[in-house]
């Protein structure tokens, strides 16, 4: 897996071996960010189920200012740690070593941009979506994108965003919320 384009596009990013992480593969990766942006003009983003920290890397990549990473397996956080370091600008990225919910409760500020790939997809993107939006973690012009397995429905509102983009890649769906 390689970082798609950017400051750091093609550049080697490590996965963790097993069945604890599934890193989002480099062509679903392209085609997520093609439907965001393709580039950015600074923000924040937050990656609540980091695995590799590739989504969160490419958006740094492609322009977003700084991204937090929230990783609980420890095995992924080396990997992670091995992937900010690749940067040469870890100054950009912070990384909690936690469970996603932990994390909600101690985040500030608002986030532009949100990666939501958990393994048990729906109630968890739903319950997360629902936290951050209640904690003032939404910036004004949020996109939360979030992946799962194709067969996965969601649910069309979410507090207070909506489904602005849906399409299926393969086995993945990929689904962006907006305000």
């Amino acid at each position: 897996m390689r970082i798609v384009s950017g400051e750091f596009g093609g550049r080697p990013l490590k996965t963790l071996d097993g069945k604890n992480t599934r890193p989002t593969s480099d062509k679903v990766r392209g085609a997520m960010f093609n439907m965001i942006g393709p580039y950015f003009d600074g923000g924040r983003v937050l990656d609540l189920f980091a695995g590799s920290g590739g989504l969160a890397i490419e958006a740094v990549s492609r322009g977003m200012d700084t991204a937090v990473l929230v990783e609980k397996h420890s095995g992924a956080q080396a990997i992670v740690q091995e992937n900010i370091k690749m940067t040469k600008v870890p100054e950009k990225f912070t990384l909690l070593k936690m469970e996603a919910e932990r994390a909600l409760s101690q985040l500030t500020g608002t986030f532009d941009v949100i990666f939501l790939d958990p393994p048990y997809a729906k109630e968890q993107i739903v319950a997360n979506i629902e936290a951050m939006d209640r904690l003032g973690l939404l910036g004004e012009d949020v996109m939360i994108v979030c992946e799962t397995d194709k067969a996965v429905q969601l649910p069309e509102e979410i507090g207070s965003v909506g489904i602005w983009k849906e399409k299926i890649y393969g086995i993945s769906k990929v689904t962006v919320y907006v305000r």
